[in-house]
């Protein structure tokens, strides 16, 4: 079939693309080497589609008649986006990804490359063709003629033949390879899929669990998608895959996709108000109780299903402080230990059986990590980590929060609600970073996570780079036991530069002590429970500011938003096969930042050469600064030209 068929037919949602699909993942460089080998009529391959009834499973972008026969791109929605937005000037109805990628292609006619768009040496220059207008102005072959022959006859006749091969690219034929028959369920489609995509990223089982749901509920994406966007709002940022796994246990109580298949369209949306009930109210608990009130500070992620599956099936009996004390004490050991950092679904699996009589459920749950711990007792040796993507950075933060600990500037408790619109805090180094690095010692030292503490942005700011035998004494006289609040050593021979290792050591044996006692008291159900808040409500207020790293990080996932890239894993751990944790990075695409088409990336910001050596043999493409980042994504991502900046706009 001619390629301005398929076009038209695209426009007809004659042709179209299933949900299961995967978004628009191509690049400028891959645009234009399509429309070179186009353009010398190198073959590029064929398409494969399911045709089938509009009903069989549902479309992106486009409503399919139920009884109306349509193609449905299996193998090749990469190259037809790409042409549909270079000869149509926009993306298709079914387009998900960065319409940058194709457009302001413009083709030399005398050396007959292609480039995007530059002003400096394309405007103003009939040399250079808008490929685009070739195909939209029906009469823009015939002007550019007569502007040709006019204007320099002696090429004239070379470079019209030029524009008219590229303007006869539509009548190329395109072989399609059709996946017909009735037996062609949705299952064996994908499975065929998968095995015709084996180059790029294979559907998961949660995609395949997706695609039968929007067959039935073709808003459920949308409506997931609201869902994320309300916690976005609320400075929590979750992923579909994410929902979807939570949606799963509080229907089934089953780790798996797979048992969605037996779930009906209104059993899941009945499931995604459930999940959004049960994830709100276990925010609003983990703030109350544990004063974690970010995604900055918000660990396992990966144990919200099981929770949610928990508090969904007590329902209005889940109104027990002892009973969500237990429940928030199994959560904080799951993100100290990384429980859930290897193998997600069978871990889960198992907890979930765990729980599937409520009676003695919490009981079992801390038995079982008891038994693979052997001991939850924090130790000093647990603070040893360094950087804010250490496990026991939240820790680090919740006791701030709970365990009276005051500011030394003010004397009042770092807690929301008696902080006010103060209630934001920054991270402090008792030790200034600058002092350790000129004083020679080395990165992990000057990041280790017993030197953080948190307090109100003023008395940070007042702090500056002063060292701890300078302001220590002044705090502590102006408002005596605020250092004790922060568990900070409080030999005063300790807060010298050259006994930074001395007060590290200290410093950490105090923060197991004061972990270990909040804990028990949790355990033991004896915190006092606050006030409950409604179901539909999320928590507000809190998070870190003004914090140098995390800011860094959030404008670079930010840039990428706008440039409809995937942002990247926040602290993802890295696990070896047995599911131990290697390292933890800033932030991570581990499937690339094109999925399956480039390798994993990180960007790591002041880590330590371990770190570093555990991503590299990992397989990773590594950045140490944001610039060499950007540059990377703009040169091999968006293969932007001739080193121009991308705007985020």
């Amino acid at each position: 079939m001619k390629i301005a068929d398929i076009l038209s037919q695209i426009d007809m949602n004659t042709v179209a693309l299933p949900e299961f699909q995967r978004g628009y993942v191509w690049n400028r460089d891959q645009v234009r080497g399509l429309m070179r080998s186009l353009y010398y009529r190198y073959p590029v391959g064929g398409l494969l589609t399911w045709k089938t009834k509009g009903e069989a499973t549902a479309t992106r972008g486009t409503q399919v008649s139920s009884g109306t026969t349509v193609s449905l791109l299996l193998d090749g929605q990469q190259r037809m986006t790409s042409l549909y937005g270079v000869m149509r000037g926009k993306p298709p109805k079914f387009f998900d990804g960065n319409a940058k990628a194709f457009t302001g292609l413009y083709f030399n006619l005398d050396t007959e490359e292609f480039e995007f768009y530059a002003p400096q040496k394309m405007q103003n220059n009939p040399i250079w063709l808008n490929v685009t207008e070739l195909y939209v102005d029906g009469g823009k072959l015939g002007s550019l003629g007569g502007l040709l022959f006019s204007t320099m006859p002696e090429k004239a006749p070379q470079y019209f033949e030029r524009a008219s091969r590229l303007r006869n690219i539509g009548d190329i034929d395109i072989h399609i390879e059709e996946i017909i028959g009735e037996d062609k369920t949705i299952e064996v489609v994908v499975d065929i899929f998968n095995k015709v995509n084996s180059g790029g990223t294979k559907l998961s089982s949660g995609d395949l669990a997706l695609a039968k749901v929007c067959a039935e509920w073709p808003e459920a994406r949308e409506e997931m998608q609201k869902a994320l966007q309300e916690w976005a709002k609320a400075g929590f940022h979750f992923k579909l895959d994410w929902l979807m796994r939570v949606i799963n246990a509080v229907v089934t109580g089953d780790a798996y996709f797979s048992a969605l298949s037996s779930v009906s369209s209104e059993q899941f949306k009945q499931g995604l108000a459930d999940a959004k009930k049960a994830v709100n109210r276990l925010l609003n608990l983990i703030n109350s109780y544990l004063g974690l009130d970010s995604d900055q500070v918000l660990g396992s992620r990966y144990s919200f299903p099981l929770m949610a599956r928990y508090v969904h099936v007590r329902g209005k009996d889940f109104n027990n402080g002892v009973e969500q004390q237990a429940l928030l004490y199994w959560y904080i050991h799951t993100f100290l230990w990384g429980r859930y950092a290897g193998s997600t679904e069978s871990v889960l699996a198992r907890d979930l059986n765990l729980i599937s009589n409520p009676n003695g459920a919490l009981d079992r749950l801390i038995a079982d990590l008891q038994r693979d711990r052997g001991d939850l007792q924090l130790k000093a040796a647990d603070f040893e980590g360094a950087t804010k993507g250490a496990r026991f950075y939240p820790l680090l933060y919740m006791m701030t929060r709970v365990s009276h600990a005051r500011d030394w500037g003010n004397g009042v408790e770092l807690r929301n609600a008696l902080l006010g619109n103060l209630s934001q805090l920054q991270v402090h180094h008792v030790f200034p970073q600058a002092q350790l690095k000129k004083a020679g010692y080395n990165r992990q030292q000057v990041n280790a996570l017993a030197n953080f503490t948190f307090l109100t942005q003023d008395t940070n700011l007042e702090i500056s780079d002063a060292l701890p035998k300078e302001y220590l004494p002044i705090y502590e006289a102006k408002h005596p036991g605020v250092l004790e609040s922060h568990w900070m050593p409080l030999d005063a021979a300790l807060w010298s530069l050259d006994q930074y290792p001395a007060f590290l050591a200290k410093r950490r044996e105090l923060l197991a002590q004061a972990a270990n006692k909040f804990l028990k008291s949790l355990v033991g159900g004896t915190i006092t429970a606050p006030s409950e808040t409604p179901e539909d409500s999320l928590p507000t207020g809190g998070a870190i500011v003004d914090d140098s790293e995390i800011n860094v990080l959030n404008e670079v996932n930010a840039w990428l938003n706008a440039l409809q890239l995937p942002e990247g894993d926040s602290r993802y751990e890295l696990t070896s096969e047995q599911g131990e944790v290697l390292a933890t990075l800033d932030l991570a695409w581990p499937n690339g930042l094109q999925e399956g088409l480039s390798q994993p990336v990180a960007l790591l910001l002041d880590e330590t050469d371990e770190t570093h050596s555990a991503v590299n043999q990992a397989g990773y493409l590594y950045f140490t600064d944001v610039s060499s980042f950007k540059a990377y994504v703009e040169r091999n991502v968006l293969a932007v030209e001739h080193g121009s900046a991308v705007s985020s706009n």
